[in-house]
């Protein structure tokens, strides 16, 4: 019985671990897409025209990329980790009414 237990509790502890981390990888993915766009649009009002230079822009759209790919890899893991736990729990009340 203490295996099970066992078992449980470290499926549970996985998934909620999962959970928090994919929320932080998010977060940190957001502020950083935030941080650029606003970044890009000061950029663009200071130029006048919009236009800046070939390796800056280069540049910013390739750190943009990454943390878009960030976010969507935040995204997954975030559903994945939500599904462990959905499992976890629904592992428990089939044993809880087994043992009932």
């Amino acid at each position: 019985m203490n295996s099970i237990d066992s078992g449980m509790a470290s499926a549970i502890a996985a998934g909620y671990s999962g959970l928090q981390q994919a929320q932080a990888d998010v977060t940190q993915a957001s502020e950083n897409i935030a941080e650029r766009t606003l970044q890009a649009s000061e950029s663009q009002n200071q130029n006048g025209s919009g236009s800046s230079t070939s390796g800056q822009s280069s540049s910013a759209s390739g750190n943009m990329a990454s943390d878009l790919i960030s976010l969507k890899m935040g995204s997954i893991n975030a559903e994945a980790n939500a599904k462990v736990l959905s499992t976890s729990f629904d592992n428990l009340g089939t044993i809880i009414d087994t043992l009932a």
